[in-house]
């Protein structure tokens, strides 16, 4: 039996975030930020109540999302 070998790709995508905020400073922090928001928001009306996200609530990663773009937005204007 042929197992494949597992796959870190995750960790590439985690990788590239971080260098796109490297570069990008707080308008890639915003960004996916709004991103976020609009993913979950649009799932929370379509009935996701529990999302796999540490916080777990819908409502709590919204606010999470929120306050992030509110600081990166601080961080744009300051």
């Amino acid at each position: 039996m042929n197992k494949e070998p597992y796959d870190p790709l995750r960790l590439c995508v985690y990788a590239t975030v971080a260098l796109l905020a490297w570069l990008l400073g707080p308008w890639a922090v915003l960004g996916f930020a709004v991103l976020g928001f609009a993913g979950y928001w649009r799932a929370r009306r379509a009935g996701l109540t529990r999302s796999k996200c540490l916080l777990r609530d819908t409502r709590l990663v919204l606010a999470y999302l929120a306050l992030i773009g509110v600081a990166a937005l601080a961080a744009i204007i300051l």
